[in-house]
């Protein structure tokens, strides 16, 4: 998460952008194309934008808004995701093959430290039930794209074993499916790598300006907030759970729902653990992280001492040295989830150059959303792939 220093550093630099008088209230600042959201999702885009000419103009929310950029795993993960929607299958995948090329990029201009590995993560499973329901999820994964390698393989106890030779596992562990394009990363440095790229590569990022309304104009649109107004010819809603209330005057449905993930993070610890897993990963610090839950509780951040508990004794059987790790921090974040779990981008059919841009999958698709999507909102319309992730989908569900 930037300091209050770093957002010093970038609001004392002269500003790339044309300034005029607006309205009585207000001074009007125009650029290309105006991000609502400074999330990794929101920051990608931009990020992307960028590297192809626009002028982009990226503004951040209140200090008090939920934000799931600083609240997550930190995963680059393929395994597992999309199934019954290959679309979501093939993007995960395309995306998990460029990051190290996009992450790449962002450490070249930002010129900051950006931790990435990609060498692979694992699903561990306790006991024969697990162990089958992941195989027949991963079996059928592999369905949905015949004529692919697939993206996992099951180890068993003892393969696993000698995969993590520094790593005492509980008895009830009997194997675990091992991604071979998952990894994991920084969220805090990917966030701040992003933030200082965007203003090198000439953009601006506003923070704790929140976006009070979006108008449409016959030149593109007037973004209203509490400080100034900017003027876009485009515009990308890429503002987390805020993103419906601001669609919705665009003639754009964004079914949203928060879902709430809490964490575990112990002190820092001798490396032991060379792969990411779901639910347990090692930082390059050495301190472990332990989560996720999965709670519909609505827009409740608190944290729990049940989730803490279910979290730390399944750890504790995966790995049972961690018995004896002691617990520094808990928290917890708000996942931002459609209701099939897929990511939503849109276009505005009455405005079209208002687009949509949201997911939970932030991390994951950072390279897609620089490259894909950026492409997307230059052309002025979505590709093939990016229109099975339309809101109409869910209307026929709905009628299915």
């Amino acid at each position: 998460m930037p300091s209050r220093s770093q957002h010093d550093a970038f609001d004392n630099h002269a500003s790339p952008f044309c300034s005029m008088r607006g309205k009585p209230g207000g001074i009007v600042k125009t650029a290309d194309i105006v991000v609502i959201g400074a999330g990794i999702v929101g920051a990608a885009i931009a990020f992307g934008l960028l590297g192809k000419g626009k002028k982009v103009m990226v503004l951040d929310g209140a200090p008090e808004d939920f934000r799931a950029s600083r609240a997550n795993f930190g995963l680059i993960w393929v395994q597992g995701k999309g199934e019954g929607i290959p679309s979501y299958q093939a993007i995960t995948q395309q995306s998990a093959s460029e990051w190290d090329e996009f992450a790449r990029k962002v450490r070249e201009i930002a010129r900051l430290p950006l931790t990435m590995e990609q060498k692979g993560g694992l699903i561990l499973c306790l006991g024969d039930k697990e162990w089958s329901a992941r195989s027949a999820k991963n079996e059928r994964l592999a369905a949905q794209q015949p004529g692919r390698e697939p993206d996992t393989v099951m180890l068993e106890r003892d393969e696993l074993s000698r995969l993590l030779p520094g790593v005492r596992l509980g008895q009830e562990v009997v194997g675990a499916s091992f991604g071979r394009t998952d990894g994991h990363v920084n969220p805090l440095e990917l966030l701040t790598s992003l933030h200082v790229a965007i203003r090198r590569l000439g953009g601006a990022v506003s923070f704790g300006t929140p976006v009070l309304n979006v108008r449409p104009t016959s030149l593109g649109f007037e973004i209203v907030t509490d400080k100034e107004t900017f003027a876009a010819e485009k515009v990308v809603l890429a503002a987390g759970l805020s993103t419906p209330g601001l669609a919705a005057p665009l003639g754009m449905r964004v079914p949203l729902k928060p879902q709430r993930g809490q964490i575990l993070v112990t002190e820092r610890m001798r490396p032991f653990l060379p792969f990411p897993a779901s639910g347990l990963r090692q930082t390059g610090e050495g301190t472990v992280t332990i989560g996720a839950t999965q709670e519909d509780v609505g827009l409740d951040i608190s944290t729990t001492v049940s989730a803490a508990s279910r979290l730390a004794a399944r750890a504790v059987r995966i790995v049972p040295a961690l018995e004896h790790a002691t617990i520094v921090r808990q928290w917890s974040g708000l996942r931002i989830k459609s209701p099939d779990g897929a990511p939503i981008y849109d276009r505005s059919r009455r405005y079209p150059g208002a687009f949509v841009a949201s997911c939970h999958s932030g991390v994951t698709l950072a390279a897609y959303h620089a490259h894909g999507v950026a492409d997307a909102v230059i052309a002025g319309a979505l590709d093939d792939h990016m229109s099975a992730f339309a809101p109409e989908r869910f209307d026929v569900q709905k009628c299915a």
